[in-house]
């Protein structure tokens, strides 16, 4: 049975990344957290895959709404940077990804992408997952799915406005509403 992750203190990470410029740098929960930034951390299977750029460049297009909102995204597959810095280099009209407004992260040992059990281990990939960690370290929000289904970058803003207002939201709960007063 898989251990409870939300409400702990995230696995730490501090991975190399082809950064939206396209050079190559790293990329840490402790730089996010002593930056005051919310984390946004979400793994997918492959580079040169199909549902896989149409979340990278939708989570890309809705960039800075994420920055308005004090969190930083980063996207980690088990792939190396070569291949992410490549796959940048591919138009999207082609299958690629293009320029997008922040880091992806590589996973080639697979360690982070099991400590968020995310890792199909007879694959060496990880399933989609994603991962909402606060300013102070711990994990807020989790979800993992099939890789076939592509994530809501709605849902996904959602969650972390309903998160970041510190009470509670109800069932279908949109920002600007009310939440419940106890």
């Amino acid at each position: 049975m898989a251990e409870r992750m939300v409400g702990k203190q995230a696995p730490r990470f501090d991975l190399q990344a082809v950064l939206p410029n396209g050079d190559f740098g790293r990329v840490s929960l402790e730089e996010n957290m002593k930056n005051g930034k919310w984390t946004v951390l979400f793994f997918y299977p492959m580079d040169f895959t199909f549902v896989c750029p149409t979340e990278i460049t939708a989570i890309s297009d809705r960039y800075d709404e994420f920055e308005d909102l004090d969190a930083v995204v980063i996207g980690v597959s088990t792939d190396s940077v070569y291949s992410h810095q490549a796959w940048m280099k591919v138009p999207r009209e082609e299958n690629g990804i293009g320029k997008i407004k922040y880091p992806l992260a590589a996973d080639p040992t697979h360690q982070v992408s099991r400590d968020y059990g995310v890792l199909i281990e007879e694959e060496g990939v990880a399933l989609r997952g994603l991962f909402i960690i606060d300013p102070e370290g711990e994990l807020k929000y989790a979800v993992v799915h099939h890789n076939n289904i592509g994530r809501d970058v709605d849902e996904v803003l959602r969650v972390l406005q309903a998160l970041q207002t510190g009470g509670l939201c109800p069932a279908n709960w949109k920002p600007g509403q009310k939440t419940l007063d106890v």
